[in-house]
């Protein structure tokens, strides 16, 4: 004979159970219908970076610009759908998309295991990267090039790293304490190459086009990516074929060359 408090409890736990699957079902039907809600309402909300120049900023007008910018309006538009442009800082990106306050997120992110783990990934769309630059009249196709000359860079940051793994020993290195420093001696002369990464450089390029400096060397490559909520399987396979296709007719190229003074070139997919 069954225990009436057994009987109970069986009863409870498979209520609780019920409940628990249709919360999940509920759930995943919630997670795969993203691109169906934006393409009803008409709107997609995508996190931006309006502090980080050239990929994001605000001109004086308060007006956000800049790549990642470009690329949110372009999504929207290839979706034929309004952009709402929503003001994202590193350590809040992925929180806005969890909390499904972004439908995407556009903001220099870059893909690693970890974020993974909470978070999918499009195809990348720009090059987050760090180099060395200098005149475009300077002779710059190998870093056995650079033997003797002198190079402005922020002390202890990746670029002063990755440049002393593949730098001839006698590069005359002119470290600074920060980036700002860092550009100020390049622009003014003092040195006849910099290397930093590349949202500072399309800084400098983009406020200092007298000085003539173009992309040289590349030091380390980590692409950007476009952050999706876990499970939106429909609404990253559109943004894959909106990537794919720009990247096709060269969009993606004009826009790093305009924002960064470089080509996309090879990105993962």
């Amino acid at each position: 004979m069954t225990h009436p408090s057994f009987s109970s409890s069986k009863r409870h736990l498979s209520l609780a159970l019920a409940s628990i699957a249709m919360l999940a079902a509920a759930g995943a039907a919630q997670a795969q219908n993203a691109l169906d809600n934006v393409l009803k309402a008409k709107t997609i909300k995508i996190a931006v970076p309006t502090d980080y120049p050239p990929y994001g900023s605000v001109d004086k007008n308060m007006k956000p610009q800049g790549l990642d910018i470009e690329m949110a309006e372009l999504i929207a538009a290839k979706l034929g759908v309004k952009v709402e442009l929503v003001p994202v800082t590193s350590a809040n990106r992925i929180p806005y998309l969890q909390t499904r306050k972004a439908d995407l997120v556009i903001s220099t992110l870059g893909k690693n295991a970890e974020r993974e783990k909470v978070i999918d990934f499009s195809s990348a769309y720009a090059p987050f990267f760090q180099a060395v630059y200098a005149a475009k009249s300077m002779k710059l196709t190998s870093f056995a090039d650079m033997a003797g000359k002198t190079v402005a860079v922020t002390r202890g940051a990746m670029e002063d790293q990755e440049l002393n793994k593949v730098a001839p020993p006698n590069v005359d290195y002119r470290r600074f304490e920060d980036n700002n420093a860092t550009i100020a001696a390049f622009v003014a002369g003092q040195t006849q190459t910099v290397a930093t990464s590349a949202a500072v450089a399309g800084d400098m390029l983009a406020k200092n086009p007298k000085v003539s400096a173009e992309f040289k060397l590349l030091l380390k490559d980590s692409p950007c990516f476009v952050g999706v909520a876990k499970g939106e399987t429909a609404l990253k396979t559109k943004v894959n074929e909106i990537i794919a296709a720009a990247k096709k007719d060269g969009t993606l190229d004009a826009m790093s060359k305009k924002w960064l003074g470089k080509a996309a070139g090879d990105l993962p997919v």
